[in-house]
C-alpha cells in the first residue's frame, strides 16, 4: 500500500535536561522556524567517498544516484524546516552542516517553556508535533549560562537520523519526476526497480559518505543523539567503528533504531583517525548507509601505561568446506523427513535439477594450536554445538588479544571485531578513510595479525553482566563475507571472571548462538554451489523468486529445524547464554526458550531479541526437567527451521529447601467459542483522520468490501471466562476489562501460586491454551481438547517466572493456543498473564500497587493463515470458498489487520483513567518479522526498565516480547495511542486512551471526550499541564508564497501538541 511520506518534515531531537535546583529560573525558550521547499542532493560530491569512487564509476551508488530517462537520480525537492533569527523571517539561523536535511535542534530544560512561531512557506499544509525526550545523566544535566543553546556538561554533540528516505511516498514525486527524468512520459511508477532506485539508505539526507563535518577532538565528551523514522524497512544498527559507547548504562558499539526510537549515546573516543560509521544491516549498509566521522588529535595526550592483563593468543584460519544444514536429515523436534514432500523443511532440503537442497560450500573460521596451521584446536563436547561459528574468542579487561589469521581460502578476508579497540592499522573492514583505500585483510594463502586490546573503558559496565557478548566476522564485503560464513564469537569479561583455561567462573554452562538468515543467493561460493549440485540451467533461474527463497537458510549456528547438537545442561545448573544476530532486515529475531525463563539486566524474560550485529548475555537457571525448543519467535522463521534443541536434565537429587512449595491459589474457567468479529465497527474517526480531498481513507484496501475483498469482519475463535465449569454463564466484562478486545481474560498469578484453567472447546476443530512464563505439567508437550471437550491444565509459578530483582512489581506474559501455534493465534486464541511478586495481588486478584492496569497486543492478525479462511471468503467476500482467486496481492494484503487488541482506526474502548492515577500497561506482540512496533503514549510518558529506570513517550516491541511501563496519568484529555511505523499508522494500528480529571473533581463523560478527540488543530481540546513534561506552545501562520507579509502573530492559532 502506497501513501504518502509521514516524514517529509524532519526535526532533530528535543533535547531536555535535569529541573535545574531553583524552579524560578524556568525560561521561556522561543524558536521561529519556517517550512520551505528546496531542493536536496543526497550525494552532493558525486562520489561513494566509502568505496572511493565516483557515483557514474560506481554500480550499486549509480543505481539510486545516476539520473536518466526514467530515474530521478540524487537530487529531490524536498520540504524542510528552518530557523529564523525572529519573527520577520528575512534571516536564517547559520545551521551546522552535519545536520543535513533536519529541522533546527530544539532544547529546553525540565520546567521550560517552548515557544514555537512556526510559518509556513511550502506548497501544502504542514505542522510540527514534538516527542518528549527524558533522560538521565550522572553529571549534572544542564545548560551553559543561564538561557544559552549550549551544553556544558559535554564538549561535542550530534543529532543523526537514519532513516530508507521512500521518495516514492513523497508529496513531491511527480514534480520530481518532471524535473529530473529527462523522458517523463516513460516512468512507470509501479516498476519495482524504479521504486528502489527512490529509496534513499541515508543517514541526516546523505549516503554512500558524503554526511560532512563529523569531527571531534580525542578525549572529548561527546554527546550521540542517534534516531529513527520510517516504515517496517527502517531496522537500522549503527555501528561506530574503532571506539566504544554508553547506551542507557550499558557499554556497547551499536545502538538500535526503529522508527520513532530515540537513543542518547555517550563516546569518549580514543582511537584518532576516520572512522566508519554505518548501519550494519546487510542491504542498508550495501545501499549507502554509511558515513565517516574523524577523531583528530587536538592536544598533547599523557602516554598510557600498558595495559595489565595477559596476552592472549589465538590463532585462526578460513577453511572452505560443503557445509550440511541438516546432518541428520530429520527434524529434530517431529522426527519427521527433512525432504518429506509438501513440508515446510522440503522447500529448504529437496535436491533435484531446480534445487540445491541442505549441502552447500562455505567458508569458515577455525582455531589451531599455534602458528604453523597444522594441528586443529581440538573442540570439546560442550562445544560442538558452535557449527559453523568460530572459535570463541575470550578476554578480560586489561588483555591484549593477538590474531594470527591465516587465509586458506581462494579469495581475501578479514577479521573485524566488536568491542575492542585497535588502531586503524588493525582494522579489518576494508573502505576509504578519504584519501586512500584502508583495511587489513589477508589475500589467499597469505597470513596478517591483529592487535586488540580491552582498556578498561571497552570493558563491562557495573550493571552489565560480568562477561558481554560480541562477535567477529571477515568485512572485506561484510553482507557476501558472512553469508558465506565468517563469522564467530568474542567475549569480553570483567576482571577476575575467566578461570586459566578461559571458563567464565560461577557458570556451569556456556552456549553461543548465532540466529541469522544465511542467505546463499548472496554468498560468494554462489556459482559454485550451482555447479556443485548439478543444476540444470533450463529448469532454474537466480533470479526466480521461490529458487532465492529456497536458498535463504533460517539457522541456528548454521544448522536448521533442531539439527544443532548438544544444548545439554543439568537441572539447577546456571546456565549462560550468549546470543548474536546478523544479516539484513528481515532478521528480527525472538530468540524464544520454552520451557524455562532466563534473566536478562535483571528482568525476568522468555526471548531475548537480535538484530544484525546485535548482542545478548542471557542468564538462565533451568528449573524444568525435559527437552524443549529454542525457536525465532517470528512465525515465518519458526515454519523455516530456526529452532534447536535443549535438554534439560535431572542430574542430582533436589536438596528439601530448594523444592518450591506451590498452593493452589486461582481457578479460571476460559471456553474457546467462535465469534463474528469486527475490527472496525464504527469508520468515523478513520475516515475524518486519514482521508483527503475526497479520495477514500488508507483504511480503503482493509475495510472496504469492494471488489471481493472482505472487509472488517471475520469468523474467529476467541477465548472468554465463565463463572464455572458449567459453561453456561460467561463472565460480563467490567469497564476496566473492556479494553481487551478480541483477547481472553487477563489471567494474574504470584510466585508460588498454582493456577488452574479449565478449558471448554466450544469451537469446530482442536484446540488448547498454553502460557508463556509458568511451569505446566507434561513439560513441552501440551494437550489439546477436541470440539466439545473439557480439559484441565495446571499451571505453577516458581520464582523464575515471576519478576526479575529489577523488574516491575508484575510482568507480563502470554497465552495462546499451541496446537498449530501460527494458525491458531490468527484465528484469535491469544490472552495476557501477568505475574506478580508474593502479596502484590488483593484478595480479588488485583494489584495493590497500581490503581489501573491495560494489556495490549499490537498484531498484525494476517486472516490468510486463519483456520477460517474459506469460511470467512464464501461468507464475506461473496466467492466460491474453493480458493480458487486467493492468490491476489491486493487480497492477501486487505487481510492483514493491523490492530490493538483486535480493533483498528481508534475503535478499541475502555482505556480511561483518572488524572493522578498509577496505570501499569503490559504490551505484547507476536507475530511475524513485520510486527515491529514503536508504540507512542501521546502527551504522557512512561517508566520503563532496561537494568536501569527510564523515561520516555516510546516503547519498542517485537514479536515474542512483552514489556511493562508504567504512568502516572497527568495530562486531562483523549490522547493518541499508536504504533509509530507509518505502514502501520495508515492501516489502523491506532487507538485513543482518556485521562479523566481527578476522581474528587467533575466528572467528564469518557463518550462526550472521545467524540471530540479527533477536533482540529485550532481547538482547546486536551490542553492541559504535565507532571515533569514539556508541551510545546504552538503559534501558527500559515503563508502560501515565499515571502510572509506583516506581523508573525496575525492570524495565529493556538494548539495543543499530542491529540
Amino acid at each position: 500500500m502506497r501513501v504518502p511520506a509521514p516524514w517529509p518534515l524532519l526535526g532533530a531531537l528535543l533535547t531536555l535536561w535535569e529541573l535545574r535546583p531553583c524552579p524560578a529560573e524556568a525560561a521561556t525558550r522561543t524558536y521561529y522556524l519556517g517550512i520551505r521547499d528546496r531542493m536536496w542532493n543526497y550525494a552532493p560530491e558525486r562520489e561513494n567517498r566509502i568505496a572511493g569512487r565516483k557515483i557514474d564509476s560506481d554500480p550499486v551508488a549509480s543505481k539510486f544516484l545516476s539520473p536518466g530517462k526514467d530515474r530521478i537520480g540524487g537530487t529531490y525537492l524536498k520540504t524542510v524546516y528552518l530557523e529564523y533569527t525572529d519573527g520577520s523571517y528575512a534571516t536564517e539561523v547559520t545551521r551546522p552542516r552535519w545536520l543535513g536535511f533536519l529541522g533546527p535542534v530544539l532544547r529546553a530544560e525540565v520546567g521550560d517553556t517552548i515557544r514555537i512561531h512556526l510559518r509556513n512557506f511550502a506548497s501544502r499544509p504542514y505542522t510540527i508535533h514534538p516527542h518528549g525526550v527524558f533522560y538521565e545523566k550522572d553529571s549534572e544535566g544542564t545548560l551553559d549560562g543561564g538561557h544559552t543553546n549550549h551544553r556544558r556538561d559535554v564538549d561535542r554533540e550530534f543529532f543523526l537520523l537514519f532513516s530508507v528516505v521512500d521518495e516514492n511516498l513523497s508529496w513531491h514525486l511527480e514534480e520530481n519526476i518532471q524535473r529530473s527524468c529527462t523522458d517523463p512520459a516513460s516512468v512507470d511508477k509501479e516498476d519495482k526497480a524504479f521504486q528502489e532506485s527512490n529509496r534513499m539508505h541515508a543517514i541526516n539526507g546523505y549516503v554512500f559518505g558524503n554526511l560532512p563535518d563529523l569531527s571531534m577532538c580525542a578525549h572529548e565528551h561527546v554527546a550521540w543523539h542517534l534516531f529513527g523514522m520510517g516504515s517496517e524497512v527502517d531496522v537500522h544498527t549503527a555501528f561506530f567503528h574503532g571506539q566504544m559507547l554508553t547506551i542507557r548504562g550499558h557499554r556497547t558499539d551499536v545502538a538500535n533504531l526503529f522508527p520513532a526510537t530515540f537513543v542518547a549515546a555517550e563516546m569518549v573516543p580514543q582511537n584518532s583517525g576516520t572512522w566508519l560509521l554505518s548501519c550494519q544491516v546487510g542491504s542498508h549498509l550495501r545501499d549507502g548507509m554509511q558515513a565517516l566521522y574523524r577523531v583528530k588529535v587536538c592536544s598533547a595526550v599523557p602516554r598510557q601505561p600498558p595495559l595489565p592483563g595477559r596476552l592472549r593468543q589465538y590463532f585462526i584460519a578460513s577453511n572452505e568446506i560443503l557445509w550440511d544444514y541438516g546432518p541428520t536429515g530429520r527434524d529434530g523436534s517431529t522426527g519427521t523427513s527433512l525432504k518429506e514432500p509438501g513440508s515446510e523443511a522440503w522447500k529448504f532440503f529437496q535436491k533435484g535439477p531446480s534445487r540445491i537442497g541442505g549441502k552447500y560450500l562455505k567458508v569458515v573460521y577455525r582455531g589451531f594450536t599455534d602458528a604453523t596451521f597444522t594441528k586443529e584446536q581440538p573442540q570439546s563436547e560442550e562445544m560442538k554445538h558452535l557449527g559453523l561459528l568460530g572459535p570463541v574468542i575470550k578476554a578480560e579487561v586489561g588483555d591484549t588479544i593477538q590474531v594470527v589469521f591465516y587465509n586458506r581460502a581462494s579469495r581475501p578476508y578479514s577479521i573485524q571485531p566488536h568491542g575492542v579497540f585497535y588502531q586503524k592499522a588493525f582494522e579489518g573492514t576494508v573502505y576509504s578513510n578519504g584519501s586512500a583505500l584502508s583495511g587489513l585483510f589477508a589475500k589467499p594463502l597469505e597470513r596478517v595479525t591483529y592487535l586488540w586490546t580491552v582498556p578498561a573503558h571497552a570493558g563491562p559496565t557495573a550493571v552489565d553482566p560480568d562477561c558481554l557478548t560480541w562477535l567477529y566476522s571477515s568485512a572485506v564485503d561484510p553482507v557476501r563475507d558472512t553469508n558465506s560464513g565468517l563469522v564467530g564469537p568474542l567475549l569480553v569479561c570483567k576482571p577476575g571472571t575467566l578461570t586459566d583455561s578461559g571458563k567464565q567462573k560461577g557458570v556451569d554452562k556456556e552456549f553461543f548462538l548465532l540466529f541469522t538468515i544465511f542467505d546463499e543467493n548472496e554468498s560468494w561460493y554462489r556459482d559454485s554451489n550451482e555447479k556443485t549440485a548439478m543444476l540444470d540451467p533450463k529448469q532454474f533461474s537466480w533470479d526466480d523468486v521461490n529458487f532465492q527463497e529456497s536458498n535463504k537458510m533460517h539457522a541456528v549456528n548454521g544448522f536448521l529445524f533442531s539439527n544443532l547438537p548438544r544444548l545439554d545442561m543439568c537441572k539447577g545448573d546456571r546456565v549462560s547464554w550468549h546470543l548474536l544476530g546478523l544479516g539484513t532486515e528481515t532478521d528480527m529475531h525472538g530468540a524464544m526458550f520454552q520451557g524455562n525463563t532466563v534473566q536478562l539486566y535483571g528482568m525476568r524474560k522468555g526471548a531475548a531479541m537480535l538484530f544484525p550485529h546485535t548482542f545478548a548475555t542471557v542468564l538462565m537457571e533451568p528449573n524444568n526437567p525435559g527437552s524443549f525448543e529454542i525457536y525465532c519467535q517470528a512465525g515465518r522463521h519458526l515454519q523455516a527451521g530456526m529452532k534447536a534443541i535443549y535438554n534439560v536434565k535431572q542430574c542430582r537429587p533436589d536438596a528439601p529447601a530448594a523444592r518450591p512449595r506451590y498452593q493452589a491459589a486461582r481457578t479460571y474457567y476460559i471456553m474457546a467459542e467462535e465469534v463474528e468479529w469486527d475490527y472496525s465497527p464504527d469508520r468515523s474517526w478513520e475516515r475524518e483522520r486519514h482521508s483527503e480531498d475526497g479520495k477514500e481513507s488508507y483504511g480503503h484496501v482493509f475495510l472496504s468490501k469492494e471488489g471481493g475483498l472482505l472487509g472488517s469482519k471475520y469468523k474467529k475463535a476467541v477465548y472468554r471466562e465463565y463463572t464455572d465449569g458449567s459453561f453456561t454463564t460467561a463472565s460480563p466484562r467490567s469497564s476496566a476489562e473492556k479494553h481487551l478486545g478480541i483477547l481472553g481474560p487477563l489471567l494474574r498469578g504470584e510466585v508460588g501460586d498454582i493456577l488452574t484453567i479449565v478449558f471448554k472447546n466450544q469451537a469446530s476443530r482442536a484446540f488448547s491454551v498454553h502460557a508463556h512464563g509458568v511451569l505446566e505439567q507434561g513439560g513441552s508437550h501440551v494437550p489439546y481438547a477436541e470440539p466439545g471437550e473439557v480439559i484441565t491444565y495446571q499451571w505453577n509459578i516458581p520464582e523464575q517466572s515471576g519478576p526479575g530483582p529489577d523488574d516491575s512489581a508484575c510482568v507480563p506474559w502470554i497465552y495462546y493456543s499451541a496446537v498449530d501455534p501460527i494458525k491458531d493465534m490468527y484465528s484469535g486464541l491469544v490472552g495476557p498473564l501477568a505475574i506478580c511478586r508474593k502479596g502484590t495481588l488483593d484478595p480479588l486478584g488485583k494489584r495493590r500497587d497500581m490503581d489501573r492496569e491495560f494489556a495490549l497486543l499490537f498484531l498484525i492478525f494476517d486472516e490468510n493463515q486463519s483456520w477460517y479462511l474459506q469460511e470467512n471468503v464464501a461468507v464475506y467476500g461473496g466467492r466460491e470458498s474453493d480458493g480458487s482467486s486467493l492468490p491476489n496481492e491486493t487480497f492477501i494484503e486487505s487481510n492483514k489487520m493491523h490492530a490493538i487488541n483486535g480493533k483498528l482506526y481508534a475503535n478499541l474502548p475502555g482505556l480511561t483513567m483518572h488524572q493522578g492515577e498509577r496505570v501499569s500497561w503490559y504490551l505484547l506482540a507476536m507475530g511475524q518479522d513485520i510486527d515491529l512496533h514503536t508504540v507512542h503514549f501521546h502527551a504522557e510518558s512512561v517508566l520503563y526498565r532496561n537494568g536501569k529506570t527510564h523515561r520516555a513517550d516510546v516503547v519498542d516491541l517485537f514479536p515474542g516480547t512483552f514489556e511493562v511501563v508504567e504512568m502516572l496519568a497527568s495530562n486531562p484529555g483523549t490522547w493518541l495511542l499508536h504504533c509509530h511505523v507509518a505502514d502501520h499508522i495508515h492501516a489502523g494500528m491506532e487507538g485513543l486512551f482518556t485521562v479523566l480529571p481527578r476522581k474528587e473533581s467533575v466528572v467528564i463523560d469518557p463518550a462526550q471526550e472521545i467524540a471530540t478527540s479527533a477536533a482540529p488543530a485550532g481547538s482547546e481540546q486536551g490542553q492541559g499541564t504535565g507532571t515533569g513534561f514539556l508541551l510545546a506552545v504552538l503559534e501558527v501562520s500559515w503563508g502560501t508564497g515565499e515571502e510572509e507579509k506583516g506581523s508573525s502573530e496575525e492570524g495565529a492559532s493556538s494548539s495543543p501538541v499530542g491529540t
